[in-house]
């Protein structure tokens, strides 16, 4: 899906299929028959995008073979499908039965996270439609705190110089722009959007920006508008918004809602809490929302927890979600005279595990889920003056392969 800012950016519109569990080359395939394509009818769209994630062996068989990638875009064309953007967050195994904080491995410390997201960078290259200003990829914010040390900081200093020199690399190879996007999440070494520009102070922001997450935002309880306003001061780029709210608890005092809120404390992915502090700014946190009702957070202000819930509809009372947070950050990324960012993805990874009476019906109900949540998104942005656009994608007879 695609729109036209008034000043004339075209903006893309895609769904983060992390949401599904795949982890082979061929898996990924299939899932453009099981979910992609169905998300598309499901619109009445005639080209919407994928946030395509491919775990690390998928991506380094893509990334050694330009005729696969070459395969992989004509498949993609073939169900009037497009890719900008790639999910490089997680690395491997995001449906496992546990994942929580594995996600954060390898971090930026290590090679293998730069071979990764290189190898991502260079794929997406050669799936990017030809009318396509640049590409996105999206990766984690350094690491998880706890483990983080001086020198880890300045291995993942000189990751990131290596990210920026591959890049241009892979641009100079392809005349393709591909760019990397830092993801701030709670927990993290770039936690919130201050500290996400004081570690990429140094990196090269023409080629490394920020990927906005609305929900992670929220949970932090950040306002869009100062914090997009913080990071253009500092000179980086938000690269991709990632459209998603938090699950909201108004009173976790009340025995309703902690009785609602247990029933999305589950074992896979990670949900951290946090609550403002009495003056309104501090902030108390837990890193999983099972401590967080075991008594790790006072209770005394309302949740903000780091579960994607679908945007399209609330979640029942008495629970509630940070969709007004959303809003706003679109507000400030598109109501203005400049559209400060052309990639959006709604990444809703978590309709699996939501609580059971909630959850969708096979694939077709997933389907159709994501399918609300796209349309929910495109009203929004139409509603704030972008006007949709339906483009008939291309593979040209001689297309010019990765590396080549």
């Amino acid at each position: 899906m695609r729109f036209r800012h008034p000043d004339g950016t075209a903006v893309h519109l895609a769904y983060c299929t992390n949401v599904h569990p795949a982890e082979t080359l061929e898996g990924i395939t299939a899932q453009l028959d099981t979910y992609a394509e169905p998300v598309r009818l499901a619109t009445g769209e005639p080209l919407v995008g994928l946030g395509l994630w491919l775990p690390v062996d998928a991506a380094a068989a893509l990334a050694a073979d330009p005729a696969a990638v070459t395969r992989l875009r004509g498949e993609l064309t073939a169900r009037g499908l497009e890719t900008v953007t790639l999910n490089g967050f997680p690395y491997r195994g995001f449906h496992a039965p546990v994942v929580k904080r594995a996600v954060y491995y390898p971090d930026w410390s290590e090679p293998a996270r730069l071979d990764y997201t290189l190898n991502l960078a260079r794929i997406l290259a050669g799936l990017l439609p030809d009318d396509a200003e640049r590409g996105s990829v999206s990766t984690l914010p350094l690491a998880w705190r706890t483990a983080w040390s001086r020198t880890r900081t300045a291995a993942a200093a000189r990751n990131l110089d290596a990210l920026a020199a591959g890049l241009a690399r892979i641009e100079a190879d392809t005349g393709r722009t591909v760019r990397v996007a830092v993801e701030p999440e709670p927990g993290c070494v770039a936690e919130t959007t201050e500290q996400a520009v004081a570690v990429l102070s140094g990196v090269d922001h023409d080629r490394i920006g920020l990927c906005l997450d609305a929900c992670h935002l929220a949970v932090a309880h950040e306002d869009p508008g100062t914090a997009v306003g913080r990071l253009l001061a500092a000179g980086l780029q938000v690269v991709k918004l990632q459209a998603s709210s938090a699950l909201e608890a108004p009173d976790p005092r009340d025995p309703r809602v902690r009785e609602a809120l247990a029933a999305f404390a589950e074992p896979r992915f990670l949900h951290q809490t946090r609550e403002a502090g009495p003056d309104g700014t501090g902030l108390h946190g837990s890193d999983d929302l099972g401590p967080a009702l075991a008594g790790a957070l006072p209770g005394k202000a309302p949740w903000r927890i780091h579960y994607h819930v679908p945007l399209h509809e609330e979640p029942a009372p008495p629970l509630s979600s940070t969709r007004p947070v959303l809003r706003e950050t679109l507000r400030t990324l598109f109501g203005g005279d400049h559209a400060v960012t052309d990639h959006v993805e709604v990444e809703t990874y978590t309709w699996s595990v939501l609580p059971e009476a909630a959850r969708p019906v096979g694939d077709a109900g997933l389907a159709r889920g994501i399918a609300a949540e796209l349309a929910w998104t495109a009203r929004e942005l139409t509603a704030l003056g972008l006007t949709a656009l339906a483009p008939v994608p291309t593979v040209p007879a001689a297309q010019k392969e990765p590396g080549s």
